[in-house]
């Protein structure tokens, strides 16, 4: 009897945490341009970008319609220091939706500095390997205007970590015609050879300012649905 309530005992922990664990169809992991390229207004336009995409009808329905019906997803400004600026929340309605694009649209900036995304692809494993979440997909979803890595672990030696951890890596490459690309011309191959990487990857580039919002939600509409496009390398043109 003693070494029968010891063992329950023992297992009790693992029954609590098995218990208390969250599913989800999909860890999402929003992993945004903070650095010194992005000025305030940027900063805020990138929050109210996602806000409006992630409560987007057909972002809605994306989620309704997948295996689980929801998705978990935390959003991160990545520079020098990377911060959290909404952590995980469960997405499955449009009130829930509502409520995380409340949460991106109010806290003040937190990351600050220059590009170390090798870092930033760190800190998303990081944050997906740490939480109370079980999914059968993972992905980071990475959006920038450079390629720089100014401090930090370089980006292929993290890229291969975060892929080798099962983590699948889709990119956002913003381009800047007003004031020209910041990795030059070729930022979207860069992105291509460098960034993206695992199962299913893509990436969709964000030919303008105006047309930033709309690559988000065709980006999370994918990602959500687990489709994989026919190309690897999609744009959303004026």
């Amino acid at each position: 009897m003693t070494r029968l309530i010891a063992l329950t005992m023992c297992l009790f922990p693992m029954l609590t945490m098995a218990q208390t664990q969250l599913e989800a169809g999909l860890e999402l992991v929003l992993l945004a341009d903070a650095s010194g390229s992005i000025d305030a207004e940027e900063l805020a336009f990138q929050r109210q970008g996602y806000a409006l995409a992630l409560t987007d009808p057909l972002v809605i329905s994306a989620i309704r319609n997948s295996i689980y019906g929801n998705v978990a997803v935390t959003y991160v400004e990545w520079a020098t220091n990377t911060a959290v600026v909404v952590d995980w929340m469960i997405i499955d309605s449009e009130e829930t939706a509502l409520a995380f694009a409340d949460a991106l649209t109010g806290p003040p900036r937190l990351a600050n500095g220059r590009n170390a995304i090798g870092g930033a692809l760190l800190k998303g494993k990081e944050l997906i390997e740490t939480n109370d979440i079980f999914a059968p997909r993972a992905v980071i979803d990475f959006s920038g205007d450079s390629i720089g890595n100014s401090s930090g672990p370089a980006i292929s030696t993290a890229r291969d970590e975060v892929l080798n951890a099962g983590i699948t890596i889709n990119a956002l490459p913003i381009l800047r015609p007003e004031d020209g690309r910041r990795a030059g011309t070729n930022l979207e191959e860069e992105y291509a050879n460098r960034i993206i990487g695992g199962p299913g990857s893509f990436m969709v580039t964000a030919e303008s300012r105006e047309t930033f919002g709309q690559a988000v939600r065709r980006k999370l509409v994918l990602e959500i649905a687990g489709l994989t496009p026919e190309t690897k390398v999609l744009a959303v043109a004026e």
